[in-house]
C-alpha cells in the first residue's frame, strides 16, 4: 500500500536541497537517506534520498541526481510516497494511518450515527476527518483528541464529542443565543 509521507516545498540554497512538508509521524524511518520514494506526479520519480537535515525547524532533503537549485525547484509540490505493508501499524497506539480511518462509522458519545469517514485531509494547520452523512452532505471534523476521543478499529468506529454547531447550524445558533443572554 502507498502512503504520502511528504510534499516537496521550495528549493533551499544552490546545491539541490528542498524543504519538505512532512506528512508522516515517522520521518526518521520514511525520509531517511537511502529511502526510495515513488512520486506524484509519477513522471518525476522515483526519488532516492541522498541526505537529510533539519535547518531552522524545517526538514531539508537532497535527492540523488538533483545537484542544483534549478533541478530542486522543478520538484516543487511533488508528493513523496512510501510503500508500506498494509498490516503495519504506527508505533504509537494513538496514531493511525489514513487507510485505517477511511470507512469507519462515526458516532457521537451517546451512540447517535453521524456518518462514515470518506477522507482524511491534511492541512498545514489541522488534520480533518471528512465524514459523509446519510443525507449526502459532508461534515469536516477536526482530528483532535478533544473532539475525537476514541478510535476503535475492532468495532470499526470513531466516537466524537462535537462542540455545539459542528454538526448542526441550528445547534450553533441556540448556543450563540445562550451566550448572548
Amino acid at each position: 500500500m502507498q502512503l504520502v509521507v511528504a510534499r516537496i516545498g521550495r528549493a533551499h540554497g544552490i546545491k539541490g536541497e528542498v524543504t519538505v512538508e512532512v506528512r508522516t509521524d515517522e520521518p526518521e524511518l520514511r525520509l531517511a537517506p537511502g529511502a526510495v520514494l515513488a512520486t506524484a506526479p509519477s513522471t518525476v520519480g522515483p526519488l532516492t534520498i541522498a541526505t537529510g537535515r533539519v535547518h531552522s525547524g524545517r526538514l531539508l532533503l537532497r535527492f540523488e541526481g538533483v545537484a542544483d537549485r534549478t533541478a530542486a525547484e522543478a520538484l516543487r509540490n511533488t508528493l513523496l510516497i512510501a510503500e508500506v505493508d498494509p498490516e503495519e501499524l504506527p508505533e504509537d497506539p494513538e496514531e493511525f494511518y489514513d487507510h485505517q480511518l477511511i470507512d469507519l462509522d462515526v458516532v457521537t458519545r451517546d451512540g447517535t450515527a453521524v456518518g462514515r469517514i470518506s477522507e482524511v485531509s491534511h492541512l498545514p494547520y489541522q488534520d480533518l476527518l471528512i465524514v459523509a452523512r446519510p443525507d449526502g452532505s459532508e461534515v469536516m471534523i477536526p482530528f483532535v483528541s478533544e473532539i475525537v476521543p476514541e478510535i476503535d478499529l475492532e468495532e470499526q468506529r470513531a466516537v466524537i464529542d462535537p462542540p455545539p454547531g459542528l454538526l448542526d447550524e441550528a445547534q450553533a445558533e441556540i448556543a450563540s443565543a445562550r451566550e448572548d443572554s
